[in-house]
């Protein structure tokens, strides 16, 4: 009796273990999915823009983020009018007001995640993922090229899939930009996304 009440016992715990596991395991193939997804949705925006609104807690500012296959370009109308230009490992920054431009190494700035986060399909393979209601939400850690600590999220709205928000943290500095006014499918001038003066292509 004894052997039986212990078998009953051990089989009623495997079932238990089991449950739990398949619980698990459904929970994470989940997150798997939606993290595939949300990848796939961010590598698949070439030949896309959309507008945004960015404040780091003291300004705000106005512009659109243009994605080409290979570049990234951001705009920015207001409070100034400036033009950034973002491949892998070089960029321009061009100031129209005072028609200024400089080139640099996106690396060594805090612009490098407009392009890692568009551009850089591995960028968030071990980040984590986050679903709440209609939201979606990728998360990285790390540190970057000047060996400054930051956390990168990137918000979407599911259901269908839509990117609509970036927050980014370097050290003690906070960006969070609202993006909206989506467009696919653009078609792009040969020159839109060359790094050079816009003076000179005129």
């Amino acid at each position: 009796m004894q052997v039986k009440d212990m078998f009953l016992k051990n089989k009623k715990y495997l079932l238990i273990l089991v449950i739990v596991f398949y619980f698990f395991a459904s929970k994470a193939y989940s997150a798997s999915e939606d993290k595939a997804e949300a990848l796939n949705y961010l590598s698949s925006l070439s030949d896309f823009s959309a507008s945004f609104l960015q404040s780091d807690g003291k300004n705000l500012s106005e512009g659109r983020v243009y994605i080409g296959k290979k570049r990234v370009r951001a705009e920015y109308f207001l409070p100034t009018k400036i033009l950034i230009i973002l491949a892998e490992d070089k960029a321009m920054y061009y100031d129209y007001v005072l028609e200024e431009d400089e080139f640099f190494n996106p690396k060594n700035t805090n612009a490098w995640f407009f392009y890692d986060i568009f551009r850089n399909p591995y960028f968030f393979e071990d980040g984590k993922i986050e679903v709440k209601n209609n939201e979606l939400l990728l998360e990285k850690k790390g540190i970057d090229n000047e060996e400054k600590n930051f956390v990168i999220r990137v918000l979407f709205e599911t259901q269908p899939l839509v990117l609509r928000g970036i927050e980014v943290e370097i050290n003690d500095d906070i960006l969070k930009l609202s993006i909206y006014n989506h467009s696919y499918n653009e078609v792009f001038d040969k020159n839109f996304f060359k790094l050079i003066n816009p003076n000179l292509l005129n």
